[in-house]
C-alpha cells in the first residue's frame, strides 16, 4: 500500500508502533521525576517544596536548549526518507554542538541560583535548599541535553523502542540513587534534597552513556562520533535556525508553568507542595500526548520528504483524535479520583496531610480540565514542527502563554483571590488559545499551502 492511499485504520496502527515506545519513554521521563517527589514527600514537606521550585528552574533552562535537540527530529526523518545519510550525521552532530555550548552557558545560572531565588520572592529556606539541590543537579544540564538530541535522531529514524529502555534504565538508576542518597542507605550518607540532585545526576550520566553506547554499536553507519570536533557551519547555521524558535515556543509554555510555581510560591509552603504533586500528576498524562506529537512531526516530516499530502492530512486528523479522546478519559479520573492519587505522594502521618490534599483535590480538578486544550495544542506544534514551520508557531505560544496566560493566572489566582484554582485556570486560559490558533495554523495554512504545491508539481 502506497502512503497516499493509506487508510485511517492503517495510519492508526502506524501512530501506534511508532508512538507507543516513545510514549513510554516519555512517562519513563516524567517517572524519575515523580519518583523524586514521591520520595521527598516520604522525606518532608519543606525538601518537596524546595525540589519542586528547584525542578522547575532547572526545567526552564533544558527545556529551551533542547530545541536543538527537537529541530534533529524532522530534519533527520526528511533526510531519512531522502535516503540522504551525510546530511542526517551533519544534522545531529550541530545539534550536539549547539546544546553543548547551551548547557556550558547555563552552568554559572544553576550554580548560583540561590541569590536568583530570593530575587524572584521565595521564602529564605526554600531558596536556600533549591540552591544548593540547583549547584549539584545543575550540572546534569549537558548530560541531559546531549541525551535529548541522540534520542530524537534515533526517534526519527523510527528506532523508538530503544528510546524507551534507556528512559527505563534511567528511571531505575534514579530510584536506587535516591533511595540510598536522599535517606542514607546503604551505607550512603543522608543529604535530603542534595541526595535528590545527586541521584537526578548520576541518572542523567547513565543515561548518556547507554545512548552512546548504543548508537556506537548498533547505529555505526552514520558515523557520528568520528571527528565530531570538525565544524559544519552551514548545517550548525539550519539547526540554529529551526532550533531556536522551537526552543522559545517550549520555553514559553514551561515558563508559563514555572510562573505559576513561583506565584504558588508566594502563597506558601503547602500551597507549592500541593502544586508540585498536581504538575507530577498532570505531566504523566501529558506524557502520551506529547508522544503522539512527536508522532506526528516525524510522520509530517516524512510525508514532506515525498511530497505526499493526502499522508499528511489523514495522519493528522488520527493522532489529533487520538489526542482528544485520551484527553476525555483523563479527566475523568482526575475530577473522580482526586485524593486517591494526591495520597501517593505523602506519608499518612505527615502533619500537613489534610491541607495539601484541600488543596490539590481543586488543583488536579482544574489540571484535568485543562488536559484536553494542553494535549491539542501539543499536537498541532508537533505537527507544524515537521512541516518545519516554527518561527509563526514561537510568536503564537508566546502570545498565548505569557499576554493571555500569565496575566489571567494572577488576576484569577490574587485579584479576585481564588488563590491556587485562580492561577491554574489562567494556565487554562492560555494554552485553550494556544490550541485554537496553533491548529488553525495547521490546518488552514500547512496543510492547503502543501496541497498546492503537490498540484503545482504534478501540473
Amino acid at each position: 500500500m502506497t502512503t497516499s492511499t493509506m487508510t485511517y485504520p492503517g495510519h492508526l496502527r502506524a501512530i501506534l508502533t511508532l508512538g507507543l515506545p516513545l510514549i513510554g519513554g516519555h512517562l519513563g521521563q516524567v517517572a524519575i521525576g515523580v519518583t523524586d517527589t514521591v520520595m521527598l514527600g516520604w522525606y518532608s514537606v519543606e525538601a518537596l517544596a524546595a525540589v519542586t521550585l528547584a525542578s522547575t528552574y532547572f526545567f526552564v533552562f533544558f527545556i529551551f536548549g533542547s530545541g536543538f535537540a527537537a529541530a534533529v527530529m524532522p530534519m533527520v526523518a526528511s533526510f531519512a526518507a531522502k535516503e540522504d545519510e551525510v546530511s542526517i550525521r551533519r544534522a545531529t552532530r550541530m545539534a550536539l554542538w549547539l546544546s553543548t555550548a547551551f548547557g556550558i552557558a547555563t552552568l554559572p545560572l544553576m550554580i548560583w541560583s540561590e541569590p536568583i531565588l530570593r530575587l524572584l520572592g521565595q521564602e529564605e529556606a526554600v531558596a536556600t535548599t533549591a540552591g544548593a539541590y540547583l549547584a549539584v543537579a545543575g550540572w546534569g544540564i549537558l548530560p541531559a541535553l546531549l541525551v535529548m538530541v541522540l534520542k530524537s535522531y534515533l526517534a526519527a529514524l523510527e528506532r523508538t523502542q530503544v528510546v524507551f529502555w534507556i528512559t527505563i534504565l534511567a528511571a531505575g538508576v534514579n530510584v536506587l540513587a535516591n533511595y540510598a542518597f536522599i535517606f542514607g542507605n546503604w551505607g550512603a550518607p543522608e543529604l535530603g534534597a542534595v541526595g535528590a540532585a545527586v541521584a537526578s545526576l548520576c541518572t542523567q550520566i547513565v543515561s548518556l552513556i547507554a545512548v552512546v553506547l548504543y548508537i556506537l554499536i548498533v547505529v555505526p553507519q552514520h558515523q557520528l562520533f568520528v571527528r565530531l570536533w570538525r565544524s559544519d557551519w552551514q548545517m550548525l547555521v539550519q539547526v540554529f535556525q529551526l532550533g531556536w524558535p522551537i526552543g522559545l515556543t517550549i520555553l514559553s509554555e514551561v515558563g508559563l508553568f514555572a510562573a505559576s510555581a513561583f506565584m504558588m510560591g508566594w502563597l506558601g509552603t503547602v500551597p507549592l507542595a500541593a502544586h508540585g504533586i498536581a504538575v507530577q500528576l498532570a505531566s504523566l498524562t501529558f506524557m502520551v500526548h506529547l508522544g503522539l506529537s512527536n508522532v506526528a512531526t516525524i510522520r509530517v516530516g516524512n510525508a514532506m520528504g515525498r511530497r505526499d499530502p493526502a499522508h499528511l492530512r489523514r495522519g493528522a486528523l488520527v493522532v489529533t483524535v487520538m489526542s482528544v479522546t485520551l484527553a476525555v478519559l483523563t479527566i475523568g479520573l482526575f475530577v473522580g479520583w482526586p485524593e486517591p492519587l494526591i495520597s501517593l505522594f505523602m506519608q499518612r502521618d505527615e502533619p500537613a496531610r489534610a491541607e495539601i490534599l484541600q488543596v490539590g483535590v481543586g488543583l488536579l480538578v482544574m489540571a484535568g480540565l485543562f488536559q484536553l486544550v494542553d494535549g491539542t495544542q501539543a499536537i498541532a506544534l508537533g505537527l507544524l514542527r515537521g512541516m518545519q514551520d516554527t518561527q509563526v508557531p514561537m510568536v503564537i505560544a508566546a502570545f498565548s502563554y505569557w499576554v493571555i496566560g500569565v496575566p489571567c493566572s494572577y488576576l484569577l489566582g490574587f485579584v479576585f483571590g481564588f488563590e491556587g484554582i485562580g492561577i491554574w485556570a489562567g494556565l487554562g486560559i492560555g494554552l485553550g488559545v494556544a490550541a485554537i490558533l496553533l491548529n488553525w495554523r495547521f490546518w488552514r495554512s500547512g496543510v492547503r499551502g502543501m496541497s498546492t504545491q503537490a498540484d503545482v508539481a504534478e501540473g
